[in-house]
């Protein structure tokens, strides 16, 4: 059998596929909000958790810059010393001031360098203390995170087990029903739908007002709903409108004008009773 084009469909029908791929969808808000906010708190503790990640490797790659200085500077200080000592032996077989002066400068100059460089040796551990310090906090911060993240994925996991198959199976209605409908009127209900605040793109008329934003219908309009000659949205929301009957919605009409009746009748009878009670004495005169 030849699948019927959507385009070919009635304005009823078109509709009530319309209102039946809402409820689905609504069913399915309703089973992702059950979730809360856990999938947003595991996102954040897993982009947190690549953060320190991220911050440890820069915290390692200074501890092993500082590392590579200080063995750098140890190399340096091993180099002046050994200068230090061909110099002083040197100072032995000088012939003049000249070359005693020359050395005697180079020795100091040797011994200089090696102060300099005991103090970028002590800055550089004293650096690298700090740092190990930092790296075990935030060591410290992952773990307690990692723990958290873990928490926070076993309850959604719980959850989404519990709601998994329903909402496999609701998913499968959704495209099942998306088939029905024309393209282009399906991609202006998804747009609307996006746009809406609580996810809803299409509504039934309650109390003569939009269902979705509760503006009053003019009674025109309603009736033009009602005939299911065309789409007609909220000329304030810009939901699509539809029938309560057609949506397979029992709407209950408060009884208002019984009540009023009932008030008229009752003063109409005591003020009846007033006129007779002023009229029996005269007759009696």
């Amino acid at each position: 059998m030849a699948k019927k084009d959507p385009t070919d469909m009635p304005v009823e029908e078109r509709l009530k596929t319309l209102y039946q791929l809402q409820s689905t969808l609504s069913s399915i808000d309703e089973k992702r909000a059950l979730r809360g906010e856990l999938p947003l708190e595991v996102q954040d503790l897993e982009d947190e958790l690549e953060g320190l990640s991220t911050r440890i490797e820069k915290i390692q790659a200074d501890i092993n810059d500082y590392e590579r200085a200080i063995s750098q500077k140890r190399g340096e200080i091993e180099t002046a010393k050994a200068s230090v000592e061909r110099y002083k032996a040197q100072l032995e077989e000088v012939k003049n001031n000249r070359e005693y002066d020359t050395l005697s400068k180079e020795i100091e100059f040797q011994s200089l360098e090696i102060e300099l460089c005991n103090k970028k040796i002590k800055e550089a551990t004293f650096k690298v203390e700090e740092k190990k310090n930092e790296l075990a906090q935030n060591q410290e911060l992952i773990d307690d995170r990692q723990q958290a993240l873990e928490l926070k994925k076993s309850e959604l996991d719980e959850i989404m087990e519990e709601t998994r198959s329903e909402e496999e199976k609701l998913k499968l209605k959704v495209k099942e029903l998306e088939l029905k409908i024309e393209p282009r009127l399906l991609t202006s209900f998804k747009r609307i739908r996006k746009n809406a605040r609580n996810g809803l793109g299409i509504v039934y008329v309650q109390r003569d007002a939009c269902g979705g934003c509760f503006n009053k219908i003019p009674p025109q309009r309603q009736l033009d709903i009602k005939m299911h000659k065309k789409i007609i949205v909220c000329e304030y929301c810009g939901r699509i409108l539809i029938d309560p009957e057609l949506a397979g919605v029992k709407i209950d009409k408060p009884v208002v004008e019984e009540k009023k009746t009932r008030k008229r009748t009752i003063r109409k009878t005591v003020k009846k009773a007033a006129e007779e009670s002023v009229d029996v004495p005269e007759a009696e005169a």
